[in-house]
């Protein structure tokens, strides 16, 4: 059997199968008994239902895992690729067109796969449990718009990656490289004015205490801001969230519906003070040169595996190119994805400690930032005793009865 074939089948099984060991640890780790912590904050029937929502979401990603692992199996072995890559030929739009189309069906084919668990998730599990207001209207819509943004950036971005690909430099994932990171920093002034406002409404923060109160905070700090804003979060979930976007004097603080009609003025400073600690601590422009490097790493072998033979061999392939090159290195890059990923989660979870740190000291507010992550903890049904190995393995953020205790103490 063809080594490569034998590795990808290593890898996609070892990967479903540390899921699903992760996920057993996770469920045996719930605990009936409240933490002390939140006693006042959760009510038993509340809470036994917020373990219940963790067993039910564990159990559908159970489902859903095993039926995408059984159908990527049997699309590798049974030539699906090759099929694609005849169909995407068969055209005749010459070798950068033909990898667009070829790309663009493999990502079409998954997300038909992945729908019926999304509109299961969103309106059956996530109603249960209080949480959906997506209209089927909004939902279909969102996946219209995303199809466009699809199109309308990702073909470009992809065609001039194959093409730069194509030139046959021996340099070209530098120059790759170069293009992705302008794109990338591009795309961060993009998103909030442009992209963000096609999903969701924003608008000024009305005038208020609210306001008042961060936009003086954000002053004592230095901390320039373009405005604060509220979204319509609320449009799809009853979950609650803030964050910040852009850079420099164009950054803007959003806060979702949501989290304003649940939280006090000054739980909503002490959550924005901590937000505002990762960019006054420098953990942004840190971790998006951290995501620069690790592309430069993942493109500069995948330089080495382009129209690799012996790779096209284990898929079945009938011809070499560079555009399938992409999707088969992504095979062998996922183990060292996870590597990096797990890195990436335990530099996180520090950055998370120490913005509480910052927003505690700041606001001199502590009470009111524990009560922030207890109610937000509490209207999330957040599983307050993940088990160690998920939290390491999975985690950006530390689970939250370390985070109140290291401020209580």
């Amino acid at each position: 059997m063809n080594p490569y074939l034998v590795l990808v089948l290593f890898i996609l099984v070892g990967h479903y199968l540390l899921d699903r060991i992760i996920a057993w640890l996770n469920l045996n780790r719930l605990d009936p008994r409240l933490p002390a912590e939140f006693i006042g904050f959760y009510d038993p029937e509340k809470y036994a239902r917020s373990q219940n929502y963790t067993r039910e979401r564990t159990r559908f990603s159970f489902i859903q895992d095993s039926i995408e692992l059984a159908v990527m199996l049997a699309f590798i072995l049974s030539g699906g690729f090759n099929l694609a890559d005849r169909l995407a030929r068969g055209l005749g739009v010459g070798p950068i067109l033909t990898g667009v189309v070829f790309i663009f069906t493999l990502v079409l084919l998954s997300g038909l796969l992945s729908l019926p668990f999304s509109i299961y998730g969103t309106f059956v599990i996530e109603a249960r449990y209080g949480f959906n207001q997506t209209t089927i209207k909004t939902f279909v819509l969102d996946l219209l718009k995303g199809l466009v943004l699809l199109l309308v950036i990702g073909t470009p971005i992809l065609a001039l990656v194959l093409w730069l690909f194509g030139t046959a430099m021996k340099a070209a994932w530098l120059v790759v490289w170069l293009a992705i990171t302008i794109f990338q920093l591009f795309m961060t002034y993009l998103a909030p004015v442009v992209i963000m406002p096609w999903f969701n409404k924003f608008v000024p923060l009305e005038e208020g205490e609210l306001r008042n109160r961060i936009e003086a905070y954000a002053r004592e700090q230095g901390f320039k801001i373009k405005g604060v804003f509220k979204m319509d979060g609320s449009r799809r979930s009853s979950k609650t969230n803030a964050f910040f976007t852009g850079f420099g004097r164009h950054r803007r603080i959003v806060l979702f519906d949501t989290l304003i009609e649940k939280h006090s003025p000054d739980e909503l400073l002490s959550i924005l003070a901590h937000e505002m600690g990762h960019y006054k601590l420098g953990h942004i422009p840190r971790m998006m040169i951290t995501s620069i490097l690790q592309t430069g790493l993942m493109l500069w072998l995948l330089s080495l595996f382009v129209e690799n033979p012996g790779l096209f061999a284990a898929f079945g392939m009938e011809h070499v190119s560079i555009y399938a090159s992409l999707i088969f290195f992504g095979f062998l890059y996922s183990p060292i994805s996870l590597v990096l990923f797990i890195a990436g989660n335990c530099i996180s979870r520090k950055h998370e400690f120490a913005a509480d740190r910052h927003a505690v000291q700041t606001t001199r507010q502590t009470e009111a930032f524990v009560t922030a992550l207890k109610r937000l903890s509490v209207d999330n049904l957040s599983n307050l005793t993940p088990h160690p190995l998920k939290v390491f393995l999975e985690c950006s953020h530390p689970p939250v009865l370390q985070r109140i205790q290291r401020l209580e103490t």
